[in-house]
């Protein structure tokens, strides 16, 4: 009888255990969910950066070089070393922070190379060499010197926004108001990237520009463009159609055409999309405010606070909304 009840005993847990065993689901421990989650948290390894391949766009040569030794190229080649130690440190920062945003999304790019030295793809470079020929014989060690102690107290920093890399645009002088991306480039905005003031900016030769050119000179470049362009001189042959939040020229209407604040700053060669006209006889004259596509850091801006006192940190924090200055 025991036999018997030890085998029915038997039969039901087999019934009971099997079905839980392969239905139940499998919950891992804490400390391993508590990895994983960091894991995924870490979107780059500033290690494997440390050495990156650089294209020289003069070249076409790919060449490995320290990641910091790079940026001091940039920093020498992007701004004046007479600026202050402040403005060269935030722009460190800054160009560290851009080309480790690039080489994370713009894979495959460059070839072999993560980053080329072309300002138009890229940020302007140059080598330690080049800069010297540049400078006056008896600033030239100093100068690099600075150079050297803005990017190297500043290593390992980039800037954040959301626990990710920001894409930390730059350009010359705002003109008193940096622009949103959207406006440039067309496309979504940046939440990090807004329109800021900044004061001091006039102050600097790149704060104000004219270009003149004749009518003839006009129309040849329109016509580059749109081979169906025409115009009257004589019924209202220019018109400013909109601005955009920051005071630059949104869209214009030229003869037939309609065309962005943007375009007409690449047609006519203009320094920045915030400008004015003025037809006087024979020729049309554009006066700008600022230059360069006006998107974060302005570097006369930055300059400009520095000799204000603030710290590159207050610098960075101006030009970029709601983002983190971190150590990778």
């Amino acid at each position: 009888m025991r036999k018997v009840f030890l085998y029915i005993s038997l039969i039901i847990l087999v019934v009971f255990a099997i079905p839980f065993v392969f239905t139940r689901e499998f919950y891992p421990s804490k400390e391993i969910s508590n990895i994983e989650e960091q894991i995924e948290k870490v979107p780059y390894d500033y290690k494997q950066y440390r050495s990156i391949g650089v294209l020289d766009a003069n070249t076409g040569n790919v060449n490995t070089v320290e990641l910091d030794d790079y940026i001091c190229g940039v920093v020498a080649a992007e701004m004046p070393a007479n600026y202050e130690l402040e403005a060269l440190k935030a722009q460190a920062v800054v160009a560290r922070t851009y080309t480790l945003y690039n080489i994370i999304n713009s894979k495959d790019k460059h070839g072999d190379g993560v980053i080329c030295t072309s300002p138009s793809c890229c940020q302007a470079w140059i080598s330690k060499e080049d800069r010297f020929n540049k400078w006056p014989e008896d600033e030239r060690e100093s100068n690099w010197k600075k150079i050297e102690e803005a990017v190297f107290s500043t290593q390992g920093k980039i800037i954040e926004y959301n626990g990710e890399v920001i894409d930390a645009f730059f350009h010359s002088n705002s003109g008193g108001k940096t622009e949103i991306p959207a406006n440039v480039w067309g496309g979504s905005n940046y939440p990090y990237l807004k329109v800021v003031e900044t004061s001091g900016e006039d102050g600097y030769s790149q704060f104000r520009s004219e270009v003149q050119i004749t009518k003839k000179e006009l129309e040849s470049k329109m016509k580059e463009r749109y081979k169906d362009f025409s115009v009257d001189w004589n019924d209202n042959p220019i018109k400013i159609n909109e601005y955009t939040e920051s005071g630059r020229v949104r869209s214009l209407k030229i003869g037939n055409k309609n065309i962005s604040g943007v375009e007409a700053r690449s047609i006519f060669g203009l320094k920045s999309a915030n400008f004015s006209f003025e037809i006087n006889n024979d020729v049309v004259k554009f006066s700008v405010i600022g230059y360069g596509h006006g998107v974060g850091l302005s570097q006369n801006g930055a300059n400009s606070m520095a000799v204000n006192g603030a710290k590159y940190q207050d610098i960075i924090l101006h030009f970029y909304a709601d983002v983190e200055i971190v150590d990778i």
